[in-house]
């Protein structure tokens, strides 16, 4: 099935200093980073009426919403976009709302903020308000964007929980379902300064037929018709796929216990690489061998 809408899926690392200084026209070229000047842009770029364009910007995964929803308002409407407000939607009983329905069945594009993907896939998820996201999704020109725990939430598969540095013992990545927007993948945040490509590692060893990928900061993919995937920003993005694994010990160690995992290949892609999710082949943009 053709979907036509897109996903912009984001690392993170949105410096929220950034316009809070009292001095906005003065201090904000020099602040804003790449996040907020490339791929904040990117999302009005490529949205139905650009500028014009009604943005939500939702704030469930935040633990400080009231704070966080105003930076985001105040970013895009630096970069040109006026037509945007915050919901903020902190019980599920709210995303069943008439005026909250209404509000996302007219929007162009709707923003998820970071903060915590178990919370927001368990306030939103099997609400109308989600069921109307997803139908907007397949069926319009309309934009999914989050960033960190917005992104992480936006495929079937979500990591929700994992150390870091004890990802590769049996057991410690927790997963649960997602918001459902892309099939065969899981997505992980903050990827390079937290150090999680091991909680990928093993998300993929446990179902090799999902590819994982790994968003590290001020980074994101831009995915089309649920299949082709464009990498943005100023960092990197990890793909790891386990469909050529040829041995584990997954099923013999008891939980607890370290991994091991014989040839699981890794890809890594920087601004305008793409990807293919249906033929699995990574294009490199500024390739030495062009």
């Amino acid at each position: 099935m053709k979907i036509h809408g897109k996903l912009i899926i984001i690392g993170g690392a949105v410096d929220k200093g950034s316009f809070t200084e009292k001095d906005l026209d003065k201090s904000a070229p020099k602040n804003l980073n790449f996040f907020e000047e490339g791929i904040l842009k990117r999302i009005i770029k490529e949205s139905k009426h650009k500028e014009l364009s009604r943005i939500e910007v939702i704030t469930t995964a935040s633990s400080i919403p009231r704070e966080i929803g105003p930076e985001y308002v105040k970013a895009f409407n630096y970069l040109g976009a006026t037509n945007i407000d915050v919901l903020y939607i902190e019980k599920r009983e709210q995303a069943n709302e008439t005026e909250v329905l209404e509000r996302i069945k007219n929007a162009d594009v709707v923003m998820f903020t970071g903060g915590d993907q178990l919370r927001l896939s368990s306030i939103l998820g099997g609400t109308q308000m989600h069921q109307i996201i997803l139908d907007k999704y397949k069926n319009e020109d309309f934009i999914y964007a989050g960033t960190s725990a917005g992104a992480a939430a936006a495929s079937t598969n979500m990591i929700y929980q994992g150390s870091s540095s004890e990802a590769l013992l049996k057991g410690e990545v927790k997963i649960t379902s997602g918001l459902a927007l892309i099939d065969d993948v899981i997505i992980d945040t903050h990827f390079v300064k937290r150090g999680r490509i091991g909680r990928l590692f093993q998300a993929v060893v446990g179902n090799p037929k999902v590819l994982g990928i790994g968003l590290g900061e001020d980074t994101g993919l831009l995915i089309l018709n649920g299949r082709q995937m464009e990498a943005i920003g100023s960092g990197l993005v990890i793909l790891v796929d386990g469909r050529e694994i040829k041995d584990t010990n997954l099923t013999q160690v008891e939980l607890g216990q370290p991994i091991s995992i014989n040839h699981l290949v890794t890809h890594v892609m920087s601004n305008r690489d793409t990807f293919d999710l249906d033929t699995f082949k990574m294009t490199i943009h500024s390739s030495q061998y062009v």
